[in-house]
């Protein structure tokens, strides 16, 4: 019995997956059969929508700026904007994680993805790229402490040298550097952190970027790479979605002018202006309006995210109990797919994948996938819920003429609730600092500022501080609210 039924749950989630696969794949064909219309539909959208990652100066960064203004700024956007104001259209910028930048502009999120990226080979299958705008080359961050010790790329062989995940220098430094031992990470700034913590001897990053650290950080010096690189691998360029010629050859026409101007070295003085304005004051209350948005954005989050969870963990908790076996069999096949699946991965497949089909603005798609994460969770808290209360107190209703939904409702559920309050509290409060995964798709929460304030600020130790007393502060105080409410339930029993 146990077999069929386990059976039965294994198709029904491999037959929802091939459902959707074919209209994802379907709708992705469609559209890339379709005639290039990539410049029209920027032109006629009036926007040009860009997908970065601001934590790499002095190519993209955020900046408090000289009139107390948060903004992404950087080499990068003023490149971008020139882009959209030869289009005539706006500029509107996306941040997100280095790695999901290309997978914006495949899943048709971005128009185009900027960032220092090197167009490889490898990348070239998946995205079309602009002309090289700009030739830095690349190079290593290594401690001040260390100058003696490693002098060139040679003293690297066997050393632990820090990467980003997803970047060409990853693969440079396997393919180069003997015995290395690659430690990769999301963001810079944890790069940069794990450096002076001693976690990694070394890391890789473009020349530009290494000199930008080494002007504002004394703690910090470069050696140049020997990489025997082609240009492909020296130079950044602009992604965008493959088949997209027109407004690839639109952007190509604006970097040409840029290269005959020279604009890239005013683009990079003016970033580095931005750059010492951020350093000149690098207090954490300098810093307050961008934790406050965080905690506003991880509030926000968390709370819509528990009552749409309680709503539909309540609901797959009844399927649970139906009479009906294919109704037990969908809520238990989503209980157990979500539960089976990392929450990052849920958040990515909603922004990404059903992004595809429906074009979800990342705030909104983080609100999902946490909601349908914690659904999962409460439907067993529930479930259990309902299973502790006394056989004998159904029994009795049922003896008084109840009906089952009466009986559920009157009954069952008020004093299943009280049995599950401890445990639904844990939920909530675990919500608040799991929400935080969305920062991957770029929603302002407290983790994503954290590392903007990171990056601006090239302190890598007191962020992390403030945002680990911001999260214990929003915990406590929800503790105390639901203990409570908890003692009042005790406190109405017991009368």
């Amino acid at each position: 019995m146990k077999k069929s039924k386990t059976k039965g749950i294994i198709q029904f989630i491999l037959l929802f997956l091939s459902v959707f696969t074919f209209f994802v794949m379907g709708s992705s064909n469609n559209s890339a059969s379709a005639a290039d219309n990539s410049l029209q539909k920027v032109k006629q959208r009036g926007e040009l929508i860009m997908a970065t990652s601001p934590d790499y100066p002095p190519y993209e960064f955020q900046s408090s700026g000289a009139n107390g203004q948060n903004e992404i700024v950087g080499m990068d956007i003023e490149v971008a904007k020139k882009i959209a104001k030869d289009l005539h259209v706006k500029l509107v910028i996306k941040s997100m994680n280095f790695d999901s930048v290309l997978v914006a502009v495949e899943t048709g999120k971005a128009d185009m993805a900027i960032g220092g990226i090197n167009p490889t080979p490898a990348r070239r299958q998946s995205v079309d790229f602009s002309k090289i705008y700009y030739t830095g080359g690349q190079s290593f961050l290594i401690n001040a402490s260390d100058v003696n010790k490693i002098k060139s790329q040679k003293n690297l062989a066997g050393q632990n040298v820090g990467v980003q995940t997803g970047t060409l220098q990853y693969n440079l430094a396997k393919q180069y550097i003997p015995n290395v031992t690659i430690k990769g990470m999301d963001k810079t700034t944890d790069l940069v952190l794990a450096l002076k913590t001693h976690k990694v001897d070394a890391v890789g990053m473009e020349k530009p970027s290494a000199e930008a650290y080494v002007k504002n950080d004394p703690s910090v010096k470069m050696i140049p790479s020997t990489y025997k690189l082609t240009q492909n691998e020296t130079g950044v360029a602009i992604a965008f979605k493959k088949g997209a010629t027109s407004l690839t050859n639109a952007a190509n026409k604006s970097i040409t002018e840029i290269q005959k101007k020279n604009l890239t070295q005013q683009y990079l003085a003016s970033a580095g202006k931005y750059m010492k304005v951020n350093t000149v004051n690098t207090s954490m209350w300098h810093y307050w309006d961008y934790f406050a948005k965080g905690v506003e954005y991880t509030l926000l989050i968390s709370l819509i995210s528990s009552l749409v969870g309680v709503l539909l963990g309540m609901f797959l908790a009844l399927m649970r109990f139906s009479k009906l076996k294919w109704v037990r069999a969908i809520s238990i096949s989503y209980t157990e797919f979500v539960r089976g699946t990392p929450l990052m991965v849920q958040v990515m497949f909603v922004y990404f994948g059903i992004g595809v089909v429906v074009n979800l603005p990342a705030l909104l798609s983080g609100i999902i996938a946490v909601s349908l994460n914690s659904g999962a969770y409460v439907s067993e808290i529930i479930r259990g819920g309902i299973n502790s209360v006394e056989k004998g107190q159904t029994e009795a209703a049922a003896s008084l003429g109840l009906s089952e939904t009466d009986l559920m409702r009157f009954v069952v559920l008020p004093q299943a609730f009280k049995n599950i309050w401890p445990a639904l509290g844990n939920e909530f409060i675990a919500l608040i600092k799991e929400s935080s995964i969305v920062s991957i798709i770029g929603v302002t929460d407290l983790i994503y500022q954290l590392n903007i304030v990171r990056a601006d600020t090239y302190r890598g130790v007191m962020p992390i501080f403030v945002a680990m007393l911001l999260y214990f502060f929003m915990t406590f105080i929800l503790t105390r609210i639901l203990n409570h409410y908890e003692g009042k339930m005790k406190h109405a029993d017991s009368e």
